[in-house]
């Protein structure tokens, strides 16, 4: 379900996935190739809400802001099931795991990963390529190599489902 709210109406490019059940409203805009899966929520009422491309945001995640305080998510970011992120950045190549919770004014470094779980409190920095994990969360490690290319697979294979599952919706 896409909303127009008080004049703005999402803007999702051609080549994004969006399932069943997704609700979408106001100020949103979303990039090539992302996908947003089943039963999620990206409400753009009170700020925008900013999806670069190749973005995954999983199953019932939710995705809101406070008053004049964007969320942002950069290019190629995995975003695990039930997470929610309110005005926060997650920069670039990030992972936030599995019911992960990132609040206002957060910052999620390039390529860094958010353990499942974990609680990301207003205003923590994160920094890039570092593994946080924990409520509070707290870095625990430098990512390795491995790490690194597990992230990246996970990205590649969700753009890829994405595009199966768009091309299944063009058929129905």
């Amino acid at each position: 379900m896409m909303y127009e709210y008080e004049g703005k109406s999402p803007q999702i490019a051609d080549t994004a996935f969006v399932a069943d059940y997704v609700t979408i409203t106001g100020d949103v805009v979303i990039g090539e190739e992302s996908s947003i899966w089943f039963n999620t929520v990206i409400r753009g009422d009170v700020a925008p809400t900013i999806i670069g491309s190749r973005v995954n945001i999983q199953d019932q995640s939710t995705l809101h802001q406070s008053p004049d305080r964007p969320l942002i998510i950069e290019d190629d970011v995995t975003v695990g099931h039930q997470v929610i992120l309110h005005s926060a950045i997650v920069r670039k190549n990030a992972l936030v795991g599995m019911g992960s919770i990132i609040l206002d004014g957060a910052e999620i470094g390039e390529g860094a990963f958010i353990g499942a779980g974990s609680l990301v409190p207003p205003g923590k920095k994160i920094p890039p390529h570092t593994l946080a994990i924990g409520r509070p969360a707290k870095v625990v490690r430098e990512l390795t190599e491995e790490d690194l290319k597990e992230m990246a697979r996970i990205r590649r294979s969700y753009v890829e489902k994405g595009q199966y599952y768009k091309t299944l919706q063009k058929k129905s």
